[in-house]
C-alpha cells in the first residue's frame, strides 16, 4: 500500500507538472485561410481573422499571449522592479522647465514626484511670485488608464485656453476651451479632432483639424469661442487621399498658414490673421514632387523649396507677388548641405542645416547682411530649436545634447555672439559623469559601396578591453519617412552602459541623416537599401570585434519595426535578440487596403501596390509574407490595441506565423498594451516600467545578473 501510495503521488506530481507546463506553452493561433489574387499572384493569409477585434477569439489570443509573456518573464519580476527603481532614481522627479517669455507672461511646465504627467503653469513677468496653474494633466488623467495631450494653446490676449485630450490612444482628441481668468469652461466640446489648433489674432476665432474615416487630417474648421459647433465653418477640405493638412501662424502673428502635404508634394494657403473669416489664398499651386513651406518677414515670404534643389534652397518673394518668376534666390541649393529648418525673427533669420551627417546651426544678420554659425565642440551631437514664440527678440533658444551630454537648454545672444546654458537635465547618479563615457562615429560599407555612419557610446573602461573581448551591443535604427536618427542622451540607457553594453545608432538610408538623397535612396523601389545598410552595420560591428552574434541586440519601432522584421528574415543568424516595438510588418496586406489608416498617404513612401511593379517589390520584403521555416533569434514584439498607425493585428499576425514556422527553441513573446496606442504607456512612470520589462528580457536571454 505504501509503495502504491508513493506511486500515485509521483504520478500526480508528474501530471500536475505537465499541466502547468502545458498551461504555459506558447499560444497557437488557429488558422483560417483567407486568399486573394493580386496581379496574378495568390496571397494566402492564415491569420487574417485576427483583424476582427469584435471576435472573442481575437481578444482571447491577445490575452493568452500576454499571459504567456508574463509567465515567461515571471522570474525577472524582481529585476524589473530593481531596474525601474534604478531608472527612476536618476531623474529629478520634481522639476521645472525653463520659462518661456510670451508678451507679459512666462510660461513653463513642472513635474511633481509621484505624478505621471506635467503641470502647465505661468507667471506674470511683473509679479514673478504668483503662479497660475493653467492645466494639470494629472487631474484630467485621474482614474484613466491612458492620457495624451493633443494641443494646449493660449489665446493672443492670454485669457482663453484651448486644449484637447485623448483617453484611449486612438489619437482622436476632444477639444475644449476654458477662460483662465474667470475659470469658466465653455459649453462647446468638439470630439474626434486631430493634433494641433491655431488661434486667429481676434482672440475669439480658433481653427482645428478633423480626420476622415482613415484618420487622415483632411479638414480645417473655423470655430468662434462660445458658439454652437453646428455653426462651425469648413475653410478647407483636402480631397486627395495622399495629402494631409495642418494650420500654423507666422512668427510675427500676421498670417495664418494652411499646409497640404503628401510625402513629396505640398501646397500652401495663407490668410491675414486679423481677418479670420476671409478666404485663404493659394501661394503656389501644387506640382508633383515639389515641396515648399513659407516663413513671413516684413512683407516678404521666404520659401523653403526643393524645386531644382534636392537638398532644398530658400527663395524670397513679396506677399503680393507669389508668381514663381518673381521669386529671388536667398540661399542657393548645395549638393552636400541640406536645409532642414528656417525660422524668422525681426532682425535675424535662423537656418538649421545638415552637412556630412551633422546638424549645423546658422543665422543671417539682416542688419549686417552676414551669415554666422553657432558652433559646437563635440564630434557627434544633435540640437533642435525651441518654440521661440517672440518675433521681436535678440536671443535664440535651442536645446543641445549628445550621447554623453544630457539635454541642455541654451540661449544664444545675437548681439554678444555667445550661448548661455540655462538648464541641463540632472542625472541623479553620483557615479555618472560624461567623462566616464566615450562617444565615436564609425562607418560601415554598404553592398553598393556607400559609407553608412554608426554613432556609438560606451563606458571608457571598455576601451581597455577592446580586441581582447567582445561586448553586448544594443543597435537601433529607424530608416523611414526621412526621419533622422539623431544621437541623443538618455539616463535610462545608463542601465545598459553601466553593465558593459555598447549603445549604437545606425544612420541608414530611408532616414535623412545625410540629406534628402539619403532619404530618397531608402524609399519606394530602393527600400531594400535600408535593410541592407543595417545588416552591413551589424556585420561591421561583429567583424571589428565590438560584439558577437551571441551578444548583439537590435531594436526598432513602427517603421523601424519593419526594419527589424526584414533583417531578421534575411539574416537571423546575425542577432541574438530582436526587440520590435509596434512593428509595421504586414506591409503588402496593409498597403492593399485603402480603408486602413495612412495607406493612401504612404503611397509615396512605399509605393502603390495596385501597380504591379510596386506590388512585387513590396511583397519581396514584407516581413509577414517572408517568414520561412528557419531558426530565428529571441524576439520581444509589442503592440497597442488602440494603435491607429500600426494596427495591433500586424504584430499579432507576425507572432502567430513565427510560432508556426520557426524551427528553434528561442524565446518569442508578444506583449500587447490593451489600453494604449502607438506610443505605448502614456505616463512617465509607466513608460519606465515598459523599458524595465524590455531590459529584463535582454538580461535574461544574455544571462546578465543584477
Amino acid at each position: 500500500m505504501k509503495t502504491y501510495a508513493i506511486l500515485v503521488l509521483v504520478l500526480t506530481i508528474i501530471l500536475v507538472s505537465n499541466s502547468v507546463i502545458n498551461a504555459f506553452q506558447p499560444p497557437r493561433a488557429k488558422k483560417i485561410t483567407n486568399k486573394k489574387l493580386v496581379h496574378g499572384t495568390e496571397l494566402s493569409d492564415d491569420y487574417f481573422w485576427l483583424r476582427d477585434r469584435a471576435d472573442d477569439d481575437v481578444m482571447k489570443y491577445l490575452l493568452d499571449e500576454n499571459t504567456y509573456a508574463s509567465h515567461f518573464m515571471k522570474d525577472t519580476e524582481n529585476i524589473q522592479k530593481l531596474l525601474f527603481e534604478e531608472m527612476k532614481s536618476r531623474i529629478k522627479e520634481s522639476d521645472l522647465s525653463v520659462p518661456q517669455k510670451v508678451d507679459d507672461y512666462k510660461y513653463y511646465t513642472k513635474t511633481e514626484a509621484g505624478k505621471q504627467y506635467e503641470i502647465h503653469c505661468r507667471k506674470k513677468i511683473k509679479n514673478d511670485s504668483l503662479e497660475e496653474v493653467l492645466f494639470d494633466e494629472n487631474e484630467y488623467a485621474r482614474d484613466e488608464s491612458y492620457f495624451a495631450l493633443g494641443a494646449l494653446s493660449i489665446s493672443p490676449k492670454h485669457d482663453i485656453l484651448a486644449y484637447s485630450v485623448d483617453l484611449t490612444g486612438s489619437e482622436k482628441f476632444e477639444l475644449a476651451f476654458k477662460n483662465v481668468i474667470t475659470g469658466e469652461v465653455y459649453p462647446e466640446r468638439i470630439s474626434s479632432t486631430t493634433y494641433g489648433i491655431q488661434w486667429a489674432e481676434d482672440n475669439e476665432t480658433v481653427f482645428y483639424t478633423l480626420p476622415d474615416e482613415t484618420g487622415r487630417a483632411y479638414k480645417i474648421i473655423r470655430h468662434t469661442i462660445g458658439s454652437d459647433i453646428s455653426k462651425d465653418v469648413t475653410v478647407y477640405e483636402e480631397n486627395d487621399g495622399q495629402f494631409w493638412v495642418g494650420i500654423e501662424k507666422s512668427r510675427d502673428r500676421k498670417y495664418l498658414i494652411i499646409s497640404s502635404s503628401s510625402s513629396g508634394t505640398s501646397e500652401v494657403r495663407y490668410l491675414d490673421a486679423l481677418n479670420p473669416t476671409g478666404e485663404f489664398k493659394i501661394f503656389s499651386p501644387r506640382r508633383k514632387n515639389i515641396e515648399y513651406g513659407l516663413a513671413h518677414h516684413k512683407g516678404y515670404f521666404y520659401i523653403i523649396t526643393n524645386e531644382d534643389a534636392v537638398n532644398f534652397k530658400v527663395m524670397k518673394a513679396r506677399v503680393e507677388e507669389s508668381d514663381r518668376n518673381k521669386w529671388q534666390e536667398f540661399i542657393p541649393a548645395r549638393n552636400n548641405i541640406m536645409i532642414e529648418d528656417f525660422e524668422e525673427f525681426e532682425n535675424y533669420l535662423v537656418i538649421s542645416e545638415v552637412e556630412n551627417g551633422l546638424k549645423k546651426l546658422k543665422y543671417y544678420d539682416i542688419t549686417k547682411q552676414l551669415f554666422q554659425e553657432i558652433t559646437f565642440d563635440e564630434a557627434v551631437y544633435s540640437f533642435y530649436l525651441s518654440s521661440n514664440p517672440e518675433f521681436e527678440t535678440d536671443v535664440l533658444r535651442y536645446q543641445y545634447q549628445s550621447l554623453t551630454t544630457p539635454d541642455s537648454v541654451f540661449e544664444y545672444n545675437f548681439n554678444k555672439g555667445e550661448s548661455i546654458l540655462l538648464k541641463q537635465s540632472e542625472v541623479l547618479d553620483k557615479n555618472y559623469s560624461p567623462s566616464n563615457f566615450r562617444s565615436e562615429r564609425i562607418y560601415a560599407r554598404a553592398e553598393d559601396g556607400m559609407a553608412i555612419p554608426i554613432s556609438m557610446v560606451y563606458h571608457k573602461d571598455l576601451a581597455q578591453k577592446y580586441k581582447s573581448e567582445t561586448f553586448p551591443l544594443y543597435l537601433t535604427s529607424y530608416g523611414a519617412y526621412g526621419v533622422s536618427s539623431d544621437p541623443y542622451f538618455s539616463s535610462i540607457r545608463l542601465s545598459l552602459l553601466n553593465r558593459g553594453f555598447i549603445y549604437a545608432i545606425a544612420h541608414i538610408r530611408g532616414g535623412q541623416d545625410l540629406g534628402r538623397p539619403w532619404y530618397n535612396d531608402g524609399k519606394l523601389l530602393k527600400k531594400k537599401n535600408t535593410f541592407n545598410d543595417f545588416i552591413s552595420c551589424a556585420k561591421l560591428l561583429i567583424e571589428n570585434g565590438y560584439t558577437s552574434k551571441d551578444k548583439l541586440v537590435i531594436n526598432g519601432g513602427s517603421a523601424g519595426g519593419l526594419l527589424m522584421g526584414a533583417v531578421v528574415n534575411a539574416r537571423p543568424d546575425l542577432f541574438k535578440i530582436v526587440i520590435a516595438d509596434v512593428p509595421f510588418v504586414d506591409v503588402i496586406n496593409t498597403m492593399l487596403d485603402p480603408s486602413l489608416p495612412l495607406v493612401k498617404e504612404e503611397y509615396e513612401e512605399w509605393g502603390n501596390p495596385n501597380d504591379k511593379e510596386y506590388f512585387e517589390y513590396i511583397l519581396s520584403y514584407s516581413p509577414y509574407n517572408n517568414i520561412v521555416r528557419q531558426n530565428y533569434p529571441n524576439m520581444l514584439i509589442t503592440a497597442g490595441l488602440n494603435d491607429p498607425r500600426v494596427s495591433y493585428w500586424e504584430p499579432a499576425k507576425f507572432t502567430a506565423k513565427l510560432r508556426e514556422l520557426k524551427t528553434d527553441n528561442n524565446a518569442l513573446i508578444l506583449k500587447t498594451n490593451m489600453e494604449a496606442g502607438h506610443a505605448g504607456a502614456s505616463g512617465r512612470y509607466d513608460y519606465l516600467k515598459e523599458i524595465a520589462f524590455e531590459y529584463a528580457f535582454i538580461f535574461k536571454i544574455l544571462g546578465i545578473e543584477i
